[in-house]
């Protein structure tokens, strides 16, 4: 299986991603169907790894399934339940399976998901997996012995634009491109204007950055999002045209493809996060006519 996600982004052809999370459950019927569908519109599809610390089915078994069907996965990998024998050893099993892209992840803490009395583990964080994975792609572990094959990683890291203050984030996504990291992934965008400044400002990094997209299903939705994701603002004169819309679902998809239009000229990709509604994805993607 070809990488072509990597391919198109280092290139310089824009990508689109999307995300499917895992089932909490072992059928993965829908997991599938709904990968299947949005393949075709998509480079690669990322397979969240128990998302907001809540337990799901393993990616690395998901991201297994989507390559089977011939889907081009991305697999998150967190930090928050591994030490670094595992995860070391979950990598080298992507390897196994033909997984090549890896978006590395610290990981929400336990306590803000559904088992909060878990132990987390934190034994590296998001910079120290990033070199982790340069290790495994130079034929060693992370105690210098040599691996009997060598892998052949294409690892990304998540990036917050909208952070405030921005400096201490540049100064890790400094640490991440150091360690290896080929892209950002973000987090949602909702200023155009931030974004602008976050990209000239990562530009000396030589990185390539893919913005993230979340389809705001409402009104409430974005105000959680304000309440309870840090890093994360939904400004004030969105989620007053969600409240004022008769179908706020669908008031979502049109801004979520207006800001598409808007960063595509400023950006590597774009990575449309829909929450569960994925059924809204074709529309967005045919919408933007880039594919």
């Amino acid at each position: 299986m070809g990488n072509r996600f990597r391919e198109k982004l280092t290139t310089g052809q824009l990508v689109v991603t999307t995300e499917v999370c895992p089932p909490k459950g072992c059928d993965c019927g829908q997991f599938l169907a709904t990968a299947r569908t949005l393949a075709p519109l998509v480079d690669a599809i990322n397979v969240t790894d128990n998302q907001g610390a809540n337990m799901r089915i393993s990616p690395l078994a998901a991201a297994a399934l989507l390559v089977r069907e011939g889907i081009e996965p991305i697999y998150q990998i967190t930090c928050r339940d591994r030490n670094r024998l595992a995860l070391q050893s979950d990598l080298l099993g992507a390897a196994a399976l033909g997984i090549t892209n890896i978006l590395a992840l610290t990981g929400d803490h336990i306590s803000f998901g559904d088992h909060p009395e878990g132990k987390p583990v934190f034994d590296l964080d998001s910079v120290q997996l990033l070199d982790t994975i340069a290790r495994l792609n130079n034929g060693q572990d992370l105690s210098g012995r040599a691996l009997d094959s060598t892998p052949a990683f294409f690892p990304g890291a998540a990036a917050a634009p909208e952070a405030e203050p921005f400096e201490p984030t540049r100064y890790k996504l400094a640490k991440k491109v150091a360690s290896g990291a080929a892209f950002l992934q973000t987090q949602a965008i909702f200023d155009l204007s931030k974004f602008a400044r976050f990209r000239e400002l990562v530009q000396p990094l030589g990185v390539k950055v893919i913005a993230g997209i979340i389809v705001l299903k409402s009104a409430g939705m974005a105000r959680y999002i304000n309440r309870n994701i840090p890093g994360l603002t939904v400004p004030d004169e969105l989620v007053a045209e969600l409240e004022g819309s008769a179908d706020q679902l669908g008031t979502g998809v049109a801004i979520a493809t207006r800001l598409a239009r808007g960063l595509t000229p400023l950006c590597d990709g774009i990575h449309l996060m829909a929450m569960g509604r994925e059924d809204v994805i074709p529309q967005i993607v045919n919408d933007l006519e880039i594919n």
